[in-house]
């Protein structure tokens, strides 16, 4: 969670993967497969249908596609969530259900921006690598070192995600880090970042 005195004016958006995978989990018991679990998973395909729709497309005909077409699907979603909410005594369809209402509006929050995006699906793909990796890095020697093969690891995906070749920007960086102010070290985070 985003903690307001650090971070003022930010407002953390929610990721519908996580929401969605909630009904998902429900569906995959065969023959006691949830029904009400399975029209969510379809509600979500629409949801997700427009998204793809809108992949490629610039922040503002993202925004614009999204009011016209998935505003009103998240309407119909929360309208039928609200519905179904009141006719399930609880257990896990009701959790799933809470999850998604409780968290309403961040997982709504890309609707007002279309820069921000419905899931951080593509965040986590960034990290699979350092997750499937983590037995490997568990005796790294120490925390101090844990904690700066996590800089180290954060600073080449950070590169990677700005079309920066890793190797290349750590190379630079280290060459120069030492002569660097201190004061203007983020000029040297991969989104700031010019080679000399």
């Amino acid at each position: 969670m985003l903690d307001p005195k650090v971070q003022p004016g930010r407002q953390a958006a929610g990721c519908a993967a996580h929401a969605r995978r909630k009904f998902e989990e429900l569906t995959t018991r065969g023959a006691g497969a949830s029904p009400v679990a399975v029209e969510a998973l379809q509600r979500w395909a629409r949801i997700y249908h427009v998204e793809r729709l809108l992949a490629g497309t610039t922040a503002e005909e993202r925004h614009a596609g999204r009011q016209s077409m998935s505003r009103p699907l998240w309407e119909e979603l929360r309208a039928w969530l609200q519905l179904e909410r009141q006719r399930v005594a609880g257990g896990a369809i009701g959790q799933a259900i809470d999850y998604s209402l409780n968290h309403w509006d961040a997982l709504t929050l890309h609707l007002a921006d279309g820069a921000v995006p419905i899931d951080n699906n593509h965040l986590e793909q960034q990290i699979k690598p350092w997750k499937l990796g983590a037995k490997n890095w568990l005796f790294v020697g120490s925390e101090l070192a844990g904690e700066r093969a996590a800089v180290v690891m954060s600073l080449v995906q950070s590169a990677k995600l700005n079309k920066i070749e890793p190797w290349a920007y750590l190379r630079d960086v280290l060459a120069r880090i030492h002569g660097h102010p201190a004061s203007g070290i983020d000029e040297l985070l991969p989104h700031f970042w010019r080679p000399r």
